[in-house]
């Protein structure tokens, strides 16, 4: 298998999107409500859903992960460009050196930015 895609319902797909491309830069590919930014090998799609209404009342239940070579670097640039500090880069006895910092975006739907995981993890 390959993980594919990434698809973040919003009834306000286009303020959304700003957002993203504030973080992502410009978007790969945007048509009919629909903005793609292709990130690694898989795509994060904004667009509207008909069973979303409102900010997202329950962030932690999915939380999607971005690898970061300079996770404190992009941490600093995802804050400047507008994402909500949930925690800012932290890391673990377990795993010295790697790093993990949490955002929330303008719908309320949460976000990492993590250190590039091995073979073991």
């Amino acid at each position: 298998m390959n993980f594919n895609s990434l698809l973040i319902g919003s009834e306000q797909p286009e303020a959304l999107a700003a957002f993203y491309t504030k973080l992502f830069g410009e978007p790969t590919w945007n048509d009919g409500g629909y903005t793609s930014w292709q990130i690694g090998t898989g795509v994060v799609s904004i667009g509207p859903h008909s069973e979303v209404k409102g900010g997202n009342e329950t962030p932690g239940r999915l939380i999607w992960n971005l690898e970061s070579e300079d996770v404190k670097g992009d941490a600093a640039r995802f804050a400047a460009a507008g994402a909500t500090v949930v925690a800012e880069p932290y890391t673990f006895d377990e795993a010295p050196g790697s790093w993990v910092a949490t955002f929330a975006d303008p719908d309320g739907n949460y976000f990492q930015l993590m250190s590039p995981m091995g073979p073991e993890g």
